[in-house]
């Protein structure tokens, strides 16, 4: 299928939009400055999204639809259907997806602009995508499912905070047995 003129500029201004809002996030972000990555006019991101927090919307669905095809990947390859093993799979492949850390600080910087009403509810609505999605493919019980959302907050905080390579007590606590690409 080939995408419209209109149809391929959306898509370009989406994943410009994706890596823009990730540096700066919602409020730090002028739409000019998606224009600019985008390679096309403002006037024309204004016409594709007459408001910024559309735009932001826009960005963020792209993240989350983007993590849940990585936990489908990562599922596929599980070396077996156990609810562990699925969910194990899912994890890797969530963790190798924010080695590009665009989709991890999209979602952080979602979360710092939840006041915005349009920005929460796509908030919600992509986690419960991720959410849904991991407990119907994984089959695991939800305390299972609570525990891998929860996890992937910690791996969220250690990458942002770069614990990493923090050696200290309190660090080195935080990040026991989390390995990041």
């Amino acid at each position: 299928m080939t995408l419209s003129t209109s149809e391929a500029r959306r898509e370009t201004v989406i994943s410009s939009a994706l890596t823009v809002f990730a540096r700066a996030g919602y409020l730090g972000t002028p739409v000019s400055a998606v224009a600019e990555h985008a390679q096309i006019s403002t006037a024309y991101v204004f016409k594709l999204f007459p408001r910024k927090e559309e735009l932001f919307v826009a960005a963020l669905e792209r993240c989350f639809a983007l993590i849940r095809v990585a936990l489908e990947a990562g599922a596929k390859i599980a070396p077996d259907e156990s609810p562990e093993v699925v969910l194990k799979a899912m994890g890797a492949a969530y963790a190798a997806l924010i080695a590009d850390r665009s989709l991890l600080m999209l979602q952080v910087h979602a979360q710092s602009a939840s006041t915005v009403p349009e920005i929460a509810a796509a908030l919600r609505d992509g986690l419960a995508l991720i959410v849904t999605f991991v407990k119907t493919r994984s089959q695991a019980p939800d305390v299972a499912v609570q525990q891998f959302i929860a996890y992937g907050q910690l791996c969220h905080l250690i990458t942002v905070a770069g614990l990493d390579d923090d050696a200290t007590d309190w660090a080195r606590l935080l990040t026991n047995g989390i390995q990041h690409f």
